[in-house]
C-alpha cells in the first residue's frame, strides 16, 4: 500500500521556495514484526518553485514511532548526493526508515543554498509511516 502526500512550505519569499511531494511504501519483505522491526520506503520529489537555483546542503529528519521514541537525522545532502535544482527543476530519490511500531512518522527540513548566496530552509511537515491495515 502507497500513501501520497504533497507538502508545501510556507515561505515568505517565493524566490526561494521548495515544493516536496512524498510518496511511502512499507516493505514487508524487510520487515519482521515479531521483533519489532518494521520497515518503510520513502520517495521524495522535491521541486525548485523559486525563481533562484539552489543546493540541497543537508537533510534533518525527526523520525518517530507509535511509543514516542524519536530518532534524529542530520547529514549532507540525500542518499550521498547534493543536487542542485533550476527554478522548476525536480529531483527524484528514494530513501528508508526502520521503526519498532508499524506506525511512525516523519518530519524535518532541507537546508538549501541559492546560487545568489541566500540560505534558506524548505520545511518538510509531518508524513505518515504505517502499516496496510493499521489504519482506518
Amino acid at each position: 500500500m502507497t500513501y501520497h502526500h504533497d507538502l508545501e512550505p510556507h515561505a515568505t519569499d517565493q524566490s526561494y521556495a521548495v515544493r516536496v511531494k512524498v510518496e511511502t511504501a512499507y516493505i514487508a519483505e524487510q520487515s519482521s514484526p515479531e521483533i519489532d522491526r518494521y520497515v518503510f520506503a520513502y520517495t521524495i520529489t522535491i521541486t525548485n518553485t523559486g525563481s533562484v537555483p539552489a543546493r540541497l546542503l543537508r537533510r534533518h529528519w525527526i523520525i518517530t514511532d507509535a511509543n514516542s521514541k524519536v530518532q534524529e537525522v542530520r547529514g549532507d545532502g540525500v542518499i550521498g548526493e547534493q543536487p542542485h535544482l533550476s527554478p522548476g527543476q525536480s529531483y527524484i530519490y528514494t530513501s528508508g526508515a526502520m521503526l519498532e511500531t508499524p506506525i511512525g512518522c516523519m518530519e524535518g527540513n532541507y537546508e538549501m543554498l541559492a546560487d545568489d548566496g541566500v540560505e534558506f530552509e524548505a520545511p518538510i511537515p509531518a508524513f505518515r509511516l504505517s502499516m496496510p491495515h493499521t489504519l482506518h
